[in-house]
């Protein structure tokens, strides 16, 4: 009897790990590219109020590719997501991209708090009437959005993203 519980516990054993193991290495899953009737159009000129303060305008990133993030405190895939973009954001920082957040139906505080906890290296604006998702065709967070460096949309990713992907998007829209 005691030889058959150690037994079952050393299988249980066996899987626990090999299923941590396929959790550990596991890749995360990337945005899906969205076929958007917006790609190729002007991309829609927004100005807003910051989250920490100031103010932003996509005019003041003409010439570059623009990475337009929208997100949300609430949002499960924005918290998987913002560490990413932090990354990206600070590795493009002097490369002629930005990096720019959306709050998406969200509170100033929430969304506030939210960016100090992960440490948003790129500033977000406050979206508090849905203005700027509508005219970008945001339905949901996390939602990106890329600009080439001639203001037109060049693709629109639904879902969390992650760094290597971003770096992968922009570097064929900018080329």
């Amino acid at each position: 009897m005691r030889r058959t519980i150690a037994s079952i516990c050393v299988v249980l054993l066996v899987v626990l790990v090999a299923f941590s193991a396929l959790l550990a290495t596991r890749q995360p899953v990337a945005a899906i590219a969205e076929q958007s009737p917006l790609l190729g159009t002007l991309a829609p000129s927004f100005a807003g109020r910051e989250l920490g303060g100031g103010t932003y305008s996509l005019k003041s990133d003409r010439g570059k590719v623009v990475v337009i993030n929208f997100w949300a405190s609430w949002c499960g895939p924005c918290s998987k997501e913002a560490p990413e973009l932090s990354t990206y954001a600070w590795s493009v920082r002097n490369k002629g991209v930005a990096v720019v957040g959306v709050v998406y139906n969200d509170s100033v505080a929430s969304a506030t708090a939210f960016a100090a906890h992960y440490g948003s290296l790129y500033p977000s604006i406050v979206d508090p009437s849905g203005n700027v998702a509508l005219r970008y065709g945001v339905r949901a967070p996390p939602t990106t959005i890329i600009i080439n460096r001639q203001g037109r949309i060049a693709a629109m990713l639904l879902g969390g993203t992650t760094a290597k992907q971003l770096a992968s998007v922009v570097a064929a829209v900018a080329s």
